[in-house]
């Protein structure tokens, strides 16, 4: 009997290492990555790149340009690229993937997405000594194409892709976000366009382009649409807006603050202006480049990169050319602010990533490639795409670039003066620009903040009453919503602190066993005991 026992408690113990060290080496049994002595250009070898895009046709030629230009100097390397049209869908299929162990080898995503990536043991490769690798780090020795070295990166870009202590990620891109004003409507309305916009004077104007005329279209343009103001990306405002107040809206420990008076401060002044239907979202109305080249919006915040569609002479627009207002003059302005002296706003853009393998060759390759991304054949053309910016201090003092930036108005396309205005407005900011907090969840919490916005505009849009009552359901709804109570960490006028949440299926089998394990030892304990008694009585 005694056997039997032991037995089944080391077939327990077994499968409880086996978990550990399952969960040690995660999905795919990938291992840590060490720096091969040299690459081997004489083995095959194919990876997969995972890149975002609008179809628009200039960007593909880019990255088939780079495929090619890399795949030149690297013969022995094929790259595959996988387009996606939303960052959105890159992030769901990367977590689908991770569970499987067939993840991308390098993608473009975003901070706050690599913190959930880094859940799966070893997925997302440490930049951390690779990058100062003599031989095949930023710029090394043994690099075959002319990539910039590491003090010729942004250093204020790179930091950005720093997770903790460790950097997972090389900057791509850099965007911010933009006010761009319908300068016609503003001085027809009787007020002088500042060079710095606050909030207060956005509000007083969109309240003051309500005015109507006697068969109800509105005075400033004639026309029975207009929304005077609509933000593209709530989060964003949301975020920002705290921000310039001097509040956070998470800690770097992952502690949300966004649940208090001082969100509920801001949600109301918002919900006066959504009231009266001056102000709205792109969610609930649409995109704001739309509006603005309509005549049918004076203020629309959007990225620099979105700076392409934004304007009468736009060469990007969604709307027919008939229905083009083409007596308007657009200008660039940095995003409203409360204290016009000392201007904030967000750093965001892509990043690239790279996924761990189990063959030290592939992971090199990836990474090679992803420097090739970095180089000036990349890093100025596709800015010039859109208002991005480039990453690199080699790309943005080349003379190259800097012609490119010098030419605004020549043209409506290359050289279109609302995107190279954008494009300089970041140049120009790039010290005041700041990027918020990353940790697994962060990204639900972004999320948060703009439903806020969302969720009080559609209620003021249906004439619901939005008072303290109002928010305390509000707030209790989107924590729900967005499992804000489940990230482990507190929550800041959520009503409670936040829980662990439900635990991974490895997680709650291996408490299951340690339970059984216990379960088993105090029985068998039990059983001595018994037999030990029934021994002594029949000796006694």
């Amino acid at each position: 009997m005694r056997s039997i026992w032991r037995k089944l408690i080391c077939l327990v113990c077994a499968g409880v290492m086996s978990l550990l060290l399952s969960a040690c080496h995660g999905a795919g049994n990938i291992k840590g990555f060490s720096i091969p002595e040299q690459f081997d250009t004489s083995k095959h070898i194919e990876i997969t790149f995972w890149a975002k895009n609008d179809t628009n046709k200039t960007q593909v030629a880019i990255y088939d340009s780079a495929v090619a230009g890399f795949e030149k100097e690297y013969p022995n390397v094929k790259v595959n690229i996988r387009y996606y049209t939303d960052y959105g869908k890159i992030y769901n299929d990367v977590i689908t993937n991770i569970s499987t162990g067939t993840t991308p080898n390098v993608c473009i995503t975003y901070p706050d997405h690599i913190a959930t990536y880094l859940t799966g043991q070893n997925q997302v490769l440490e930049l951390d000594d690779i990058i100062d690798d003599e031989k095949y780090g930023l710029g090394g020795s043994d690099v075959k194409f002319d990539a910039p070295k590491r003090d010729e990166m942004v250093e204020k870009y790179l930091d950005e892709c720093y997770i903790g202590d460790h950097l997972y990620a090389l900057p791509y891109m850099r965007s911010t976000e933009a006010l761009y004003v319908n300068k016609t409507f503003v001085e027809k309305l009787g007020y002088e366009l500042p060079d710095v916009l606050t909030w207060d004077f956005v509000w007083e104007v969109s309240e003051a382009a309500m005015e109507k005329n006697e068969d109800g279209t509105f005075k400033i343009n004639g026309q029975n649409v207009l929304i005077p103001f609509i933000y593209k990306s709530t989060d964003n405002m949301m975020i920002q807006m705290l921000k310039q107040k001097g509040y956070d809206f998470t800690t770097d420990a992952g502690d949300v603050l966004l649940f208090n008076d001082n969100t509920k401060g801001l949600l109301y002044e918002i919900s006066k202006h959504a009231g009266t239907r001056a102000f709205s979202t792109f969610k609930i109305s649409s995109y704001p480049g739309n509006f603005i080249n309509a005549g049918q919006c004076i203020f629309g915040i959007d990225s620099t990169a979105g700076s392409t569609w934004m304007g009468p002479d736009a060469p990007l627009s969604d709307i027919h050319k008939d229905d083009v207002a083409k007596d308007i003059e657009v200008v660039v302005r940095q995003i409203p602010q409360f204290d016009t002296e000392n201007p904030i706003m967000i750093s965001q853009g892509p990043s690239v990533c790279i996924f761990n393998k189990d063959d030290p060759q592939e992971v090199l390759a990836s990474w090679l490639f992803t420097q090739y991304l970095l180089t000036n054949d990349v890093q100025i053309p596709y800015a010039q795409t859109e208002g991005y910016v480039p990453v690199t201090l080699k790309a943005q003092n080349s003379a190259e670039y800097q012609d490119y930036l010098s030419r605004g108005g020549e043209d409506n396309d290359l050289y279109y003066s609302i995107k190279l205005d954008a494009t300089n407005l970041l140049l120009d900011n790039i010290d005041n620009t700041f990027i918020t907090p990353v940790f697994n969840g962060s990204a639900s919490v972004r999320d948060a903040a703009g439903q806020l916005i969302e969720n009080v505009t559609n209620s003021m849009r249906r004439k619901q009453t939005v008072d303290d009552e109002y928010m305390k359901k509000l707030y209790g709804d989107i924590i729900s919503l967005y499992r804000i109570d489940q990230l482990g960490a507190s929550v800041s006028g959520g009503g409670k602190a936040a829980d662990l949440g439900p635990l991974p299926l490895g997680s709650r089998l291996l408490i299951i066993i340690l339970g059984a394990i216990w379960l088993l030892i105090i029985a068998y304990l039990c059983y001595i005991k018994i037999r030990e008694g029934i021994k002594r009585n029949q000796h006694n």
